[in-house]
């Protein structure tokens, strides 16, 4: 499968991800809401590295990517934390459009982190998810 195909998966179980969080969030924690999400996504990412076979690679993965894959889990958690609560105390349909705005955000760190090119086309859409961001909050 091309990266376009995982790309639209990642965005369809992504908005799975809110709507089901919001129903299952009711009169529940949200901070221990996300811990019982967690301990599902680690479960589920650990089967498909024994599954597929690739526990043995553990050993050849660098100090530099331990640091950031471990940095990259802090961000992820706290992420969770703060959109599970937001999800508690807001409406869906509003809070879903601002947790996207990490397209844009992540979009912006590419361009100055990782010296990925900012050509008009790029620039164009990141402006236009901003002003739909807009559009559906106000």
């Amino acid at each position: 499968m091309s990266w376009i195909v995982y790309a639209l998966l990642s965005a369809l179980f992504a908005a799975l991800t809110s709507i089901l969080a919001k129903i299952g969030i009711e009169n529940v924690n949200s901070n221990l809401a996300t811990a019982i999400r967690t301990v599902v996504v680690l479960v589920m990412a650990w089967w498909i590295v024994f599954a597929t076979g690739k526990q043995h690679e553990i050993a050849g993965i660098s100090q530099k990517s331990w640091l950031f894959l471990i940095l990259s889990g802090c961000a992820t958690g706290l992420s969770w934390l703060f959109y599970y609560r937001a999800l508690q105390l807001g409406e869906a349909s509003k809070v879903i459009p601002i947790d996207k705005s990490s397209v844009v955000l992540g979009m912006i760190l590419a361009f100055l982190v990782l010296g990925e090119p900012a050509d008009a086309k790029t620039v164009a859409g990141g402006l236009l998810i901003t002003i739909g961001i807009f559009v559906l909050i106000l």
